[in-house]
This record gives structure tokens, C-alpha cells and sequence, in this order.
């Protein structure tokens, strides 16, 4: 996942009330050059408006009076049907021929700003008014909505017209001396993360999301503060840079990290419950909507399934994302926001890896060709999720026997990742490719030195660094150094006891029993394989339950246990025909030629096969 965007949606955003469809650019005639047409239908004669303004100003009026009574002309044209953008505009040029004072003039320049902004396509005027609003409502004492209001949307303005370096010390500014005004303060942190985060500077933006957590701290807003490290955790999450998703998740640690999801899950189950309502606040700085609750309660199932593909937990993982997936569907017939989309791609790519896990090739294969058609409809999606693509694809490849076609996608993978997690992930499946071809020990060694896990491991992930480690332990294995081998897998269990690793406490112990096996030590095998089966069943691992029912078979077999031999071979049997049918299905897919894509966008149709282009290796 590269940057996704991440929005904000402020609960007084639009203190102007401007959102209508954007018409053509407008200019800026002489003052009253409309009031001399009579033949546009406006409703109001142009004597009668030139006479009431010009009584008030000419009569001494207060300035609010006359100032008022343009808006409410100004109002009108706005909210006809269809809306008269250029007369409304009109009306707030004509309030500057009066002298206003500094107040009345910087509002009026803030109000023609937006109007311009967000409905025509003038957007170099929009930027004068707004320029002209900003530096006139810093000379005005206690002028906090105007003045900040401009900074805010003038950043916006500039960043349309390419101008970052001019939006950044603009908000950098009004971060700064807005520090007494809780609600602006918070709102503009937030959005100088996000302009850091569209240039992909991570750093700066969770460092700002930190400030402002802290702030949110001080001035006692605990929701406010919630959001902003919620932010932090989601945008890591869309960056796959998943340290703060929660910081024990990233780190592999899956059992210290129950009681953190636990109570985030409460958390979203209280605020969906509650009416709108009964969450308004009486706090200035709490008055955001991060996302809405629906959004809230689809990011949460989607935490869980991540937790529980790391835990080995793949029908739960399942149950989630069925849920998920559905929510999905719903919001995204009455809502096009992008994040939605991005949620529905990051959930696919995890139960992809379940599914492979548990046997389903074919229809992870689908479920790849659904994220290929997601990618196709967004570029940046596309950009943002190519890596994990072809990384999916690399691991479909391995558990087809598609050796080659696995390393092109690996080798693809990790040439469009900056990331060091996936970059560890997509290293630690390629030596694996490597290791069971036999034949490529310049590339493994190399690959191995980079992943160390006993020095200078890359990334700071537990569930990495143990997967690296069996990988040692694997390589070991098929050079026959087993007591190495041994060590190596040890570790491993080690670790993947420690946070409940269960996949890979699963692979090490059938590992393990088959070393002892060939080593002629039959009790010593027969205990760790059959917690191996008893694992692989619970999560369930198609893979290592045939690995697992074929040791046992032999164990079985070499002990004369008769009966529980033929029971194993049985077993053993119904594995592999469930995992053949599954391979013979996948293979005759159309998407099976996705194996073969390596380069520039996802195809749009794939051509379907005569049958199955691969066989079902053994997986021992």
C-alpha cells in the first residue's frame, strides 16, 4: 500500500455554506454592470437595489446594514434555482465600494474566495481574494475564523495549482499562532499532515499527528486526541507501513495485542451506537469527524483480520472480511470516497494469502483478478497497491509449483517497493523459491545475508525476523545440516510461541518431526508432528496437514502401527485429492494467465486455458 489519501471532514468546515456545481469562470465587471440589464429574469428591479444600497450608505447607515443587505442579495442568487454564481459574486465585489471597514473587507474577500474556489474555474482570482483576506485578517484582533478559514483554504488552493512550497509555510504559520484557538489548531495539523503525506513524507506527518495528539492531550479533548493517533495508525496502515496500525501488531507480537484490539473494538461498538445527537460536543477541539461510523466499524474488521491471518486464525480472518466486504458494498452505492476502495483492496489482499493457505487457490485467484479490477478504475490505487500485487501473485505461483513465473513476480515486487516490510516479506518468500529449486545458491546466499536474523535483521517485525529463521532452518534441512537445521527451528518456535504464531509454530514443529525422522529418532518425531497436525487442522493449513498426514503414515508404517498407518495414509489421500481438484480448477482459469504479467498496468481480459499448464508437485 503507498500513500493513501487520508480526509478529514471538519464538523464546521464550511462556515460560508458555498457547495454548488461549478459553473464557468466569472470575471470581474464594474460594480453594477448587471443591475442595467433587464433582460435576465432576476427578480429584482435595478433601480430598486442601486436606490436601497445607495440610501444606506449615502444615510448614514451602519456598515453592518448595508453590508447585510448585500449578502442577503448576494444569498439569494446563490440559493436560486438554478443558482446565479456570477450575480452573487457581483454582489459581494459591490460591498468594496463602499470603503468597508477592515473586518467587513477581509470577510468579503474570504467569502468571494471560496465562492470562486469551489464554483467556478477562476481559480487565480480565488487565490488574490483569499491572499488579500489572510494578510488583512492578521491585522484585525480576535479575528480567529476568518483569518484561519482563509490560511486553510488558500493552502488547498495552492496545492491545486502546484504550489506545496507555498501552502506548507502558510499552514506552518497559522499552526503557530492559532496554538490558543483548540479547534483551528487541531484542523490545520491535520491538514499539513495530509499535504506531508500526498508528498509521501511520512515522517514529518505522523510527526505533526504526534503534536497534535499531544495538544488534544493538554487541552483535554481525549476524542480529538483519539482521532489524531487513529490517523496515524490508519495512514501507516494504507502506506503498508504498519508500526502504529497498533505498535504490537506491526511488530509481529499478536498475543500482546489482544487487549489493545479488544478495546478499540468496544470503543467503535459505543460510538455506533450512538445517535448523532448524543455525540455533539461542548468541546471546540472535538468538533471533527474523523471517519464516519460506518468507516470506523469496516477499519476495525479489518485490524481483526489482519490480527487473526497473523495468528493463524484463517476462518475467523474469513469471517471478518465476509463482513467487511459486505459493509463495503453497501457504503459504496451511496459513497465514492477512495478510502473505501483502498479498505477493499487491503481486506482482499490479506484473506488472498488465507485462501492460499487453506487451500482455495482458485478462488484466491479470483479474488486477485477483483483487486486487478479495482487497481484498473483508480491509477493511484493501482500505484499504490502494484508491489502487493505482484506479490500476491509470486505466492500463488508457489503454491501451483510455478517456479519461474514466482521469482518474475517476486523480482517485480520488490523492484516497485520502497517498503522494508514487504521488502523483508517478498525476500523471505523468494529464498524459498530458490531453496526448492536447488540450484541458485549465488542468489540465496545473497538474498539470506539480508535477512539475517541473527544480525542487522532489516525491519524490527517479530514475525519477520522467526519466519527468517525458518527459512535458515529450511535451508539447513535440505543440505542436511540438521542439527543447524535444528537450532535454527527452535528459535523459531521460540518467537512464535511467544505471540502465538501459529502457522509458523505449525511448519516448524512438521519440520522438526521430519528431521527426527530421518534421523531415525521415531518418538521424538511422532512429538512434534502430531501437535504439527493438531495446529494445522485448528487454523487450517492444507499444506502442512498433507505434510504432517505423510510423516505419520511413515512413522506409523516404521513403528508397525498398522492402523493408525493406514488411517494417516488415508488422510493423506483426501488431502491430496482436495488440493489437486483445487489445482486443476485454478490452472483452467482465464486469471491463470496473470502468472505471466509482469509489467505496466493489470490486462483488462484474460484468455482462458485448455487445462492445467502445471502439476501438483509434492509439497514435502
Amino acid at each position: 500500500m503507498n500513500t493513501a489519501s487520508f480526509q478529514f471532514r471538519f464538523a464546521n468546515s464550511d462556515t460560508n455554506g458555498l457547495h454548488l456545481p461549478e459553473t464557468h469562470s466569472c470575471q470581474t465587471p464594474s460594480m453594477f454592470s448587471w443591475y442595467s440589464s433587464k433582460s435576465r429574469g432576476d427578480g429584482y428591479g435595478p433601480v430598486l437595489v442601486v436606490v436601497v444600497i445607495g440610501k444606506m450608505a449615502s444615510g448614514g447607515e451602519a456598515p453592518e446594514s448595508w453590508y447585510l443587505a448585500l449578502l442577503g442579495f448576494a444569498e439569494h442568487f446563490r440559493t436560486s434555482s438554478p443558482p446565479k454564481i456570477r450575480l452573487c459574486v457581483h454582489c459581494l465585489q459591490a460591498v468594496f465600494q463602499f470603503k468597508p471597514p477592515q473586518r467587513v473587507e477581509a470577510r468579503t474577500h474570504l467569502q468571494l474566495g471560496s465562492v470562486l474556489y469551489h464554483h467556478t474555474k477562476n481559480s487565480e482570482l480565488a487565490r488574490n481574494h483569499l491572499e488579500k483576506a489572510w494578510f488583512i485578517s492578521q491585522q484585525v484582533p480576535q479575528f480567529e475564523d476568518v483569518k484561519f478559514e482563509a490560511a486553510s483554504l488558500l493552502s488547498e488552493l495552492y496545492c491545486q495549482q502546484n504550489l506545496v512550497d507555498s501552502a506548507k509555510p502558510l499552514l506552518r504559520k497559522a499552526i503557530q499562532i492559532s496554538q490558543q484557538t483548540p479547534y483551528w489548531h487541531c484542523r490545520l495539523l491535520f491538514q499539513l499532515a495530509q499535504l506531508h503525506t500526498l508528498e509521501k513524507d511520512l515522517v514529518s506527518a505522523c510527526d505533526l499527528l504526534g503534536v497534535g495528539a499531544e495538544y488534544a492531550r493538554v487541552v483535554g479533548s481525549e476524542y480529538t486526541r483519539a482521532l489524531f493517533l487513529l490517523s496515524k495508525g490508519m495512514l501507516l496502515l494504507m502506506e503498508r507501513k504498519l508500526q502504529e496500525v497498533t505498535h504490537y501488531l506491526d511488530a509481529g507480537q499478536v498475543k500482546s495485542v489482544k487487549p489493545c484490539l479488544k478495546q478499540l473494538q468496544q470503543c467503535i461498538q459505543t460510538i455506533s451506537t450512538l445517535h448523532d445527537d448524543e455525540i455533539l460536543p461542548s468541546n471546540t477541539a472535538d468538533l471533527f469527524h474523523w471517519l464516519p461510523k460506518e468507516h470506523m466499524c469496516v477499519l476495525v474488521y479489518l485490524v481483526t483480520v489482519m490480527h487473526s491471518m497473523q495468528a493463524g486464525y484463517l476462518e475467523k480472518a474469513q469471517k471478518y472480511t465476509d463482513k467487511a466486504l459486505m459493509q463495503l458494498e453497501k457504503l459504496k452505492m451511496l459513497d465514492c470516497s477512495p478510502i473505501l476502495s483502498s479498505f477493499q483492496v487491503i481486506l482482499l489482499e490479506h484473506i488472498i494469502m488465507c485462501r492460499l493457505v487453506t487451500g482455495h487457490k482458485a478462488t484466491a485467484l479470483q479474488e486477485i483478478s477483483q483487486v486487478c479490477q479495482l487497481c484498473q478504475q483508480s491509477p493511484r490505487l493501482f500505484s499504490n497497491h502494484a508491489a502487493q500485487l505482484h506479490t500476491l501473485l509470486g505466492l500463488y505461483c508457489i503454491s501451483v509449483n510455478c517456479m519461474d513465473n514466482a521469482e518474475a513476480q517476486f523480482t517485480t515486487a520488490l523492484r516497485m517497493t520502497t517498503h522494508q516490510e514487504l521488502w523483508t516479506f517478498i525476500v523471505t518468500n523468494l529464498a524459498s523459491v530458490y531453496i526448492r529449486e536447488g540450484n541458485r545458491h549465488q542468489e540465496l546466499y545473497s538474498l539470506l545475508e539480508r535477512i539475517n536474523p541473527d544480525h542487522n535483521f532489516p525491519v524490527s517485525s517479530h514475525c519477520l525476523r522467526a519466519a527468517a529463521f525458518y527459512i535458515r532452518g529450511l535451508l539447513s534441512f535440505f543440505q542436511g545440516r540438521y542439527n543447524e537445521a535444528k537450532r535454527f527451528l527452535r528459535e523459531t518456535l521460540k518467537m512464535s510461541n511467544a505471540e502465538d504464531l501459529n502457522r509458523l509454530t505449525a511448519c516448524s514443529l512438521v519440520l522438526l518431526g521430519h528431521i527426527f525422522y530421518v534421523l531415525g529418532n521415531h518418538r521424538e518425531s511422532n512429538n512434534m508432528v502430531v501437535p504439527a497436525m493438531q495446529l494445522a487442522s485448528k487454523i487450517p493449513d492444507m499444506s502442512v496437514q498433507l505434510w504432517s498426514s505423510a510423516l505419520l503414515k511413515d512413522l506409523n508404517k516404521a513403528c508397525g502401527n498398522t492402523i493408525d498407518a493406514h488411517e494417516a495414509a488415508q488422510m493423506h489421500q483426501n488431502f491430496s485429492q482436495q488440493l489437486l481438484q483445487d489445482h486443476i480448477a485454478a490452472c483452467s482459469l482465464p486469471e491463470h494467465n496473470l502468472i505471466s504479467w509482469t509489467d505496466g498496468p493489470p490486462p483488462v481480459q484474460f484468455q482462458a486455458q485448455n487445462g492445467p499448464t502445471t502439476s501438483l508437485a509434492s509439497l514435502l
